[in-house]
């Protein structure tokens, strides 16, 4: 190929890329010239910062909304305890008010027995248990510096009777030992209130068990009823007569036997007792 051929053909080749660079100018302009595809900078990073802004917004929000919550529900446990601790308060001022209203009405009526008692009386309360004896003879707080002696009746007042507890048998300055009527080494003379037959009333070493009441005549048996009192006679000289024992439970009698026997059910319920009063064995 010549020289002049070649140069000729680079030379339309450049035409062609001129042309194709003014035809690319041309719609260039024409597309920035036309009002309808116009772009604003300022309107388009308004934009893009508003989309930013409100992104940030929302994100800040919800995290705000988070801690508001948050500290709520600290607030709200916060408060829940502190109502369940007052009502807890309120609970055990109330059980507390229950018990003291029961007890004063259990010493109001200890003292109204008092005021009205026939005999010269030390009123006590119930302290303790003798160690070697648990099951028995119980500790009373008025000793020897309040008038306590050996053998002085104890009596309670329970279910608007007064009622035979048992009698002292030791003392100290300012404690005593008292053997309760259902301890077996304790032997009281009692008769029937009402037909006046007399026996020995004795304990079997437990509370829940009956009373027996032994040498009672055989004569008494069409006499005597259950649910009839039985009452401290007054022989022996250490117990007042006319202090009740408790009432007939069951008549045990056979006809080979001499004698018959009674079980009592106790007037005093030893599984309550509180408050008792020391009595001197005569009358005021």
């Amino acid at each position: 190929m010549t020289r002049g051929k070649l140069w000729q053909k680079k030379r339309i080749n450049t035409d062609i890329y001129v042309f194709a660079a003014l035809v690319m100018v041309s719609f260039g302009l024409l597309f920035f010239s036309t009002r309808s595809f116009v772009i604003n900078i300022k309107d388009t990073g308004l934009s893009l910062f508003s989309g930013i802004r409100g992104a940030v917004y929302a994100v800040s929000s919800a995290v705000s909304r988070t801690l508001l919550a948050v500290n709520e529900l600290v607030v709200l446990r916060r408060e829940y305890n502190e109502l369940l601790e007052r009502i807890s308060r309120y609970e055990y001022l109330e059980r507390n008010t229950t018990e003291v209203y029961a007890e004063n009405n259990r010493l109001r009526e200890q003292l109204n027995f008092s005021k009205n008692a026939t005999f010269k009386h030390i009123p006590a309360e119930i302290s303790g248990r003798d160690p070697d004896n648990v099951f028995s003879a119980f500790v009373i707080n008025k000793g020897t510096v309040h008038g306590i002696e050996n053998n002085m009746p104890v009596i309670a007042f329970q279910n608007g009777m007064q009622a035979l507890v048992g009698k002292v048998i030791q003392t100290a300055h300012l404690e005593s030992l008292v053997m309760p009527l259902y301890d077996q080494r304790c032997f009281v003379a009692g008769r029937l209130d009402r037909e006046r037959y007399e026996g020995i009333v004795e304990g079997q070493s437990s509370h829940a068990l009956p009373l027996l009441m032994r040498s009672l005549t055989k004569k008494a048996r069409d006499d005597v009823n259950t649910g009839d009192i039985i009452v401290t006679s007054g022989m022996g000289g250490v117990y007042p007569a006319g202090i009740i024992l408790g009432r007939v439970s069951k008549i045990l009698f056979q006809e080979y036997e001499t004698f018959m026997e009674l079980e009592i059910e106790s007037a005093v319920d030893f599984s309550r007792l509180e408050y008792v009063f020391v009595i001197e064995n005569k009358t005021e």
